[in-house]
Parts: structure tokens; sequence; C-alpha cells
């Protein structure tokens, strides 16, 4: 028994998934150039696919799970559980509109015609908002329907919102932030649901070792209670004393987001001899 996994074919989310199950320890044969991959390591098979079909094979059972943009899974019509978010293909999808026109409310939309790739997503939201506006779908190179007079606004995936500026729009309204996400259909057998437990663990493991750092440091006895509390680590620091009287080593986990406050904090207290070091894996 193996559980099929389709993974995005090319584009932002391809080489990403394609990586972090590499991270997990899935050694994959065949590469990317065919249309399926087989694991030699771990009963996982891989069929790379347009990003854009992936709910739907999922939905009709070809593949078992997905990996993929939480956009689309909102915006094509299927029959999947989302299962687990994977912290990569960040993005947002948003309105945006010529520069220099003025705005102050969705309201601005009333009676105009937008241009997007995710119709379904859109109307969603002009409905809830009661707002009354022409959809124009088109795919690809949305931005540049302003400026060809082919819509007065557009709905479209930003990122760092460069495209965006290149083409003289501003972005007005955050509709939906997005990710890359594992979905899976309703009709896993038993032994597919354990691989794909064994799977997300994995995975866990690398997404919890990028968010933390392993640090190693020198810390003065009459400030140790402090310092051990500033970085409890997944159960407690590990204190042992150094040879130099007064002076203890302590090893900790950080997570990187207080990563910069809690190192201040440890300099005021006296630490030194800080050493900051990655985390290939982390299991709790």
């Amino acid at each position: 028994m193996k559980l099929r996994i389709a993974v995005q074919k090319s584009g932002r989310l391809s080489e990403k998934s394609v990586e972090l199950l590499s991270e997990a320890g899935i050694t994959l044969s065949n590469g990317e150039r065919r249309l399926i991959s087989v694991s030699s390591n771990f009963p996982v098979e891989i069929l790379y696919l347009r990003d854009d079909d992936i709910p739907g094979y999922v939905t009709d059972k070809v593949a078992d799970i997905g990996f993929v943009g939480e956009n689309v899974v909102y915006e094509k019509p299927c029959n999947v559980q989302l299962i687990h978010k994977l912290g990569f293909g960040k993005c947002r999808l948003s309105l945006a509109i010529p520069k220099n026109e003025y705005y102050n409310s969705p309201e601005w939309f009333h009676g105009k015609k937008i241009a997007t790739s995710y119709p379904v997503i859109l109307k969603n939201y002009l409905e809830k908002n009661k707002i009354t506006a022409g959809i124009h779908e088109i795919s690809g190179s949305v931005e540049i329907a302003p400026g060809i007079g082919l819509a007065d606004a557009i709905f479209d995936i930003v990122s760092s919102g460069s495209t965006l500026i290149s083409n003289g729009l501003k972005e007005v309204e955050t509709v939906m932030n997005s990710e890359a996400v594992i979905i899976a259909h309703n009709s896993l057998s038993g032994e597919q649901k354990m691989i794909l437990e064994n799977l997300i663990f994995r995975i866990k493991a690398v997404q919890k070792a990028k968010t933390n750092k392993y640090i190693l440091l020198n810390a003065p006895n009459k400030n140790l209670e402090k310092i051990i509390k500033i970085i409890p680590g997944m159960k407690s620091p590990t204190v042992m004393p150094l040879a130099t009287e007064g002076w203890s080593s302590v090893h900790s986990v950080l997570s990187e987001e207080q990563f910069w406050e809690i190192i201040d904090q440890l300099k005021d207290l006296g630490a030194q001899g800080i050493l900051v070091i990655p985390i290939e894996k982390m299991i709790i």
C-alpha cells in the first residue's frame, strides 16, 4: 500500500514541495520530468501535475493527498479535507486599482469591472460585501488589464507587490491569505491514514527545526535562575558547571521569532560565548 501525492509539476510551489519531502527523509526516483516519481524508502509515490488540477485529482481519488496552494483549494470546486499547512508559498489574494485613483472603502468597486484568474473567490467576496461589480476572467498577465482598458481593477495573487508597482497599480484590499497546504480525499484506508500521519510527523519535525535555533552560552551562576526563565527550552535547559568557578554552560532551544529580543536580555544578564546553531530536525 502506498500513498499517492499530487505535487505541482512546475511553478512557485514545485521546488519547495520536493525539497520538503527530501528534508523529511523521503528519497524520490525518476525525477520531476516524469509524471510519476516513486520513493525507494517510504511508501509514497508522487504525481507531478498542474496546480489547478490537483484538487480535482484528489477529489476523484486519482491522488490520495496533494500539496497545493490554499487559494487553489478555495477557487476550484472540490470535496477534500485541508490536513496541514506547510509554511511556504505564502501570498495573499488582493484587489488592486490604478495608483492615481482615490480609494477609501470597498464601495469603490460598485459598477466597476474587475479582471482576475480567481472568479470564484472574488464572487464570494463581492457577494459577502454586497458589491455589484463585473468580473472579467482571464488567465495570466492580469495586472496589465487596467492599463489596456480591459478592466478598472484587478484581483490577483500578491507576494512582494513589485509587479503591481511596475504596472502602475496599488493594493487596496486583501481578500485572503494563502500558503501551501496538504489536502486529502475523504476515503483514505486505515493503512493510508497511518502513512499520512507518519509523513506529517516528519514534516512537522522539519518545520519546527526551521523556526527554532539551538543555543549554547556561558552564564554567571548568580543570574542562572533568571537566564533559565528566559530560555526554558522544550522542557528545561541543560545546565552544566564550567571549570571556571561561578559559571555554568547552558544549552537550550529558542524560537526564531523571539531570538534577537532574548539574545539582548541574555547579554544584559552577563551571558557570554553565545553560540547559535541551526537545527536539522526537531522531534517533540
